[in-house]
């Protein structure tokens, strides 16, 4: 079952989890929209992998914020991971918080500089670069593919000139991720 994360202000709704889905439905697809608050969001993702994890093997997928999830949970439960133009140092990136728009639905919420202090808890750094696979565009235009790529430098990597951070051809790499996922 791949368990699908969110990016900063999205939802399990976007259209790269729909498209994800469609294409994995063989596998099982789990994307939730998850809570703009960093420990909610984390402890709804770790009991989803807790509850699942007893009957079946789980991968992990996840796209900006939701990579540096993902970076967090693959290191905890020791889960393979497609990182998809991943934010590795998000309380960076989000420096700026005040009230946001939700992308998908156009909802408000509140980001807090506590909220983006809080990521710091739940940095990995000594890398287990056998559990990743990065997919970065160097066209991004939110984060910077470099500070991934040093990340995650002996890890599986595809990275490609020009696109940007939503990574619309995401169904043009379904056959590598596929492969990356060990067979149960």
């Amino acid at each position: 079952m791949i368990l699908y994360i969110h990016g900063f202000g999205s939802s399990g709704e976007s259209y790269k989890a729909r498209v994800l889905k469609e294409r994995f439905k063989d596998e099982g697809f789990i994307s939730p929209s998850l809570s703009y608050v960093p420990k909610l969001a984390l402890k709804t993702l770790e009991e989803i992998i807790e509850s699942y994890q007893k009957y079946e093997d789980i991968y992990l997928m996840g796209s900006s914020l939701g990579g540096f999830y993902c970076l967090y949970l693959a290191d905890k439960y020791n889960l393979p991971a497609v990182l998809i133009n991943p934010a590795v140092n998000p309380w960076e990136t989000l420096k700026e918080f005040g009230l946001k728009n939700n992308y998908y639905d156009n909802s408000k919420f509140e980001c807090t500089k506590e909220h983006l202090d809080s990521l710091r808890e739940y940095e990995i750094k000594d890398i287990k670069s056998e559990l990743y696979f990065l997919l970065s565009k160097k066209g991004d235009e939110v984060l910077d593919y470099k500070e991934a790529q040093n990340l995650l430098i002996n890890s599986k990597a595809i990275i490609e000139d020009g696109g940007d951070h939503s990574f619309d051809d995401i169904e043009k790499y379904v056959d590598q991720i596929k492969a990356f996922y060990p067979k149960s």
